[in-house]
């Protein structure tokens, strides 16, 4: 088994973060893993990717240059990176921003509101974990529970009192992911 996932965005979407808690869950479960981040000079709004590569032997490059699974957060982040996924792989989109279309017809796709599923649970910031749920629930790279496990480590102390709304925002892309596979399967 070996994932090669590459998640794109901006700063402030979490991005960095979502590659941080898989990769140490993935520690946690014993699974080699290599976790590198990739951001631009600014504060906020700048690029803000990271490649997570999972495999069950070791690893020989932490460079994520053909994805199996892409996640993208935003248009510019499609734009730019749709055509590095591996064909067969997997699309994840934060639908709530990524307004383009997918051109790949041999890739699986699957929009995640991801933002608008946040504001309704009354948690704007945790559109990321939306999306991570997503994931898991898509690939099985890791546990639900140890990446829960895992949020104490990854999240800075002050955040948290917001773990119980991660995990709320874990399960909810989770069942987002269930309902795209039934369609899927249709």
């Amino acid at each position: 088994m070996m994932e090669a996932i590459y998640i794109a965005g901006h700063g402030g979407q979490g991005t960095l973060s979502t590659g941080q808690l898989l990769a140490n869950a993935c520690l946690k479960e014993g699974k080699f893993v290599a976790y590198l981040p990739h951001y631009g000079v600014e504060k906020r709004g700048g690029v803000s990717n990271c490649g997570v590569t999972i495999s069950n032997q070791q690893i020989s490059s932490p460079f994520v240059t053909e994805p199996t699974v892409l996640i993208v957060m935003n248009n510019l982040s499609l734009e730019k990176y749709e055509n590095t996924v591996v064909p067969g792989g997997l699309l994840i989109t934060n639908s709530s921003l990524v307004e383009n279309a997918v051109t790949r017809n041999d890739v699986r796709v699957v929009p995640i509101a991801a933002n608008e599923e946040a504001e309704r649970m009354g948690h704007p910031m945790v559109a990321n974990n939306i999306i991570l749920g997503a994931l898991l629930e898509l690939t099985g790279v890791v546990s639900v529970e140890t990446v829960a496990d895992s949020l104490k480590e990854v999240l800075p102390e002050r955040h948290h009192g917001k773990i119980p709304a991660n995990l709320q925002a874990l399960e909810r892309g989770a069942a987002l992911a269930r309902k795209h596979k039934l369609v899927d399967k249709g």
